[in-house]
């Protein structure tokens, strides 16, 4: 039987390579958008069994959109394009999430009898709960920037009137 050497190279990543990094599975923000999607998939599928079929499309649109951000904010996307401002869509994301689901739930729990739509609306106020929990550490990050953005922009401002042509002279 033959030993292998000590400077093999390591074999191809193959489907691991689709996997999040570890670092990030282990981070609050990788932590929270995968019970997000955990959790909005899991309303999906309930919505699906029960009569309150109506709701599902909310759950659905928010599972996918919190794969999205999870695959994004793994793969680092979020640093790459730097045209959309990714802390504040994701506040948005959670904000109008959280008021959704919240609504969605009291109804399903209140006006439909079947067990599905109860699960559903006990899932969906979970959900709720670790939505508000992702938009108060996002608008906390938020907040964070907004401060060190304006005490650094009047300088930027300066520097940048007085490189600027003007037109005006």
């Amino acid at each position: 039987m033959e030993e292998p050497e000590a400077n093999a190279e390591p074999p191809p990543p193959g489907l691991r390579s689709l996997l999040p990094p570890r670092e990030f599975l282990c981070s609050r923000k990788g932590q929270l958008l995968l019970a997000e999607s955990v959790l909005s998939f899991v309303i999906f599928i309930c919505y699906i069994a029960s009569s309150a079929s109506a709701f599902m499309m909310a759950p659905l649109l928010e599972f996918l959109l919190a794969l999205f951000l999870f695959f994004a904010y793994a793969s680092k996307l979020n640093e790459k394009f730097k045209g959309l401002y990714w802390p504040l869509t994701d506040f948005l994301r959670c904000v109008t999430a959280a008021v959704i689901y919240f609504a969605i739930s009291i109804a399903a729990v209140s006006k439909y009898s079947d067990g599905a739509s109860k699960a559903a609306g006990v899932f969906g106020f979970i959900a709720t709960i670790v939505y508000a929990v992702d938009f108060y550490i996002t608008f906390n990050d938020l907040v964070t920037f907004l401060k060190q953005g304006s005490s650094e922009s009047p300088e930027m401002r300066k520097s940048e009137d007085e490189d600027s042509d003007s037109d005006s002279d």
